[in-house]
């Protein structure tokens, strides 16, 4: 299995808390976020990760070098900010699998990458994502799921229980072939959004631990959190 690591992020919500660190060189637990990410990669029986980069993106290379514990890693460099979709596009080009994990680099899931890569193939989708349960759904935003497929998005704000999108994705290298898009663009509002009926994504249903370290108190909160996780099964 091969992955693009979406790990270019400012950080700007972060800039106090961890100065001028990439956001997924974020210490959590003593060790960088990324680290843990990676960690679950390897226990997941991953060859290859693309880490898709920007804002000194040297300190990750330095950090992480070519190699971690046994997982091959390459670097596509954005010369400029190119949003999500851009990034995961310039990134993809470096892949060499007909199916291709995504994972935001500044969340944790625990999910069973294999059975994710099963179901997909198994549905003949061409995009699947993480569907994560989880108790309030306000900050995030809910998916619409009817009979296993993503119908639409609710807007954020709405609270109460229900699914969000975990911030893993499934998906063939070609899918940009048939949805043009600028240089710049986000991939959740510009091509998922938009078009989210004519691709109907799978929802892969997961409910283990989740964290977005994106925001201050759910940073501090992922230090206890994460402590004790391990790589373990994934």
């Amino acid at each position: 299995m091969e992955a693009v690591i979406l790990a270019g992020g400012l950080g700007t919500r972060l800039r106090g808390v961890i100065r001028d660190l990439p956001k997924p060189m974020a210490p959590v637990a003593g060790r960088p976020f990324l680290a843990l990410l990676l960690d679950r990669l390897v226990a997941a029986g991953f060859s290859r990760a693309v880490l898709s980069v920007g804002y000194r993106h040297q300190v990750i290379r330095d950090g992480f070098g070519d190699h971690y514990r046994g997982l091959a890693l390459d670097y596509a460099v954005e010369s400029r900010p190119l949003g999500t979709g851009g990034a995961i596009r310039l990134a993809l080009g470096q892949t060499r699998s007909p199916q291709v994990f995504v994972i935001n680099g500044d969340t944790f899931l625990e999910l069973d990458y294999r059975a994710m890569l099963d179901a997909h193939g198994a549905a003949d989708a061409r995009l699947s994502v993480a569907a994560q349960r989880v108790m309030d759904t306000a900050r995030y935003g809910a998916l619409e799921i009817r009979e296993g497929r993503i119908r639409g998005f609710l807007e954020k704000g709405r609270s109460g229980p229900g699914v969000i999108n975990g911030g893993v994705y499934l998906l063939s290298p070609d899918l940009f072939d048939a949805y043009p898009q600028p240089g710049t663009f986000s991939f959740e509002t510009d091509l998922m959004v938009p078009h989210v009926r004519e691709l109907a994504p799978l929802a892969f249903p997961c409910d283990g631990l989740f964290i977005d370290i994106g925001v201050p108190e759910d940073y501090a909160r992922a230090q206890q959190l994460l402590a004790a996780a391990d790589a373990g099964p994934a």
